[in-house]
């Protein structure tokens, strides 16, 4: 990886192509995201969460066996919504607003790219976009933890088996992971319930929670996968 900082005078007629894929990482069945994804990955994909050392992260759940995305095919998303940290594509966040690009990656130059600066030097609809990801992956790293850590601190995460059953093609259970409670959100009151909705967890719960329901979508594409 070559990592340098854009501009627009430097990479005036850099292109870049719009391509997903296992090279890119997007074939993998748990992705992170961002508390401020919630609202519009839920309406996707499962939301789950997964401590590590430094403490609970949250994820999609994308498919069912190790590196599989139900929800790529070819080289594109088929949802209306990308994690952020996939939306990216070659890009990371530089010092202050800076972006920096990746010019080893082979989306970089490719003969189906799109441009990232206009004729003027302004940034063309493609860079706004990834700017817009890398905006959101830059400050939810500031407040990821804590954030989730105020939701199991209100008591509403508890441990979970996702076990998923394909009838006669057997099933799957997906351990280790955490989800919102229902019965807990359902429960709140009192100074804890008001502290939530006032901060905007109470609703990122909420999400998280009505998530699940897309359980139903990956049995339904894992079905018709495993049938081709």
């Amino acid at each position: 990886m070559t990592f340098v900082t854009l501009d627009n005078v430097d990479h005036a007629d850099l292109t870049v192509a719009v391509r997903a894929g296992a090279a890119f990482g997007d074939h993998a069945n748990l992705l992170p995201i961002m508390p401020a994804e919630f609202e519009e990955a839920q309406r996707e994909f499962p939301i789950v969460f997964r401590r590590d050392t430094a403490g609970l992260r949250a994820f999609v759940l994308l498919g069912l066996d190790p590196g599989e995305n139900l929800f790529v095919e070819g080289e594109r998303w088929t949802t209306r919504y990308v994690p952020a940290i996939q939306r990216r594509g070659p890009f990371a966040p530089g010092s202050d607003d800076a972006v920096q690009i990746d010019l080893d990656d082979p989306r970089v130059a490719a003969a189906d790219g799109v441009p990232l600066f206009r004729d003027h030097g302004g940034d063309a609809p493609y860079l706004t976009h990834v700017r817009a990801a890398l905006d959101m992956l830059r400050e939810g790293a500031q407040h990821e933890r804590a954030i989730l850590a105020d939701l199991e601190g209100a008591g509403l995460l508890r441990d979970v088996t996702l076990r998923i059953d394909l009838g006669d093609a057997g099933g799957y259970e997906v351990a280790d992971v955490l989800a919102v409670d229902q019965a807990a959100l359902a429960a709140l009151g009192g100074a804890v319930l008001e502290r939530l909705h006032g901060n905007g967890l109470l609703r990122a719960a909420t999400m998280a929670a009505a998530s699940l329901g897309n359980v139903e979508r990956l049995v339904e594409l894992k079905t018709l996968k495993d049938a081709r």
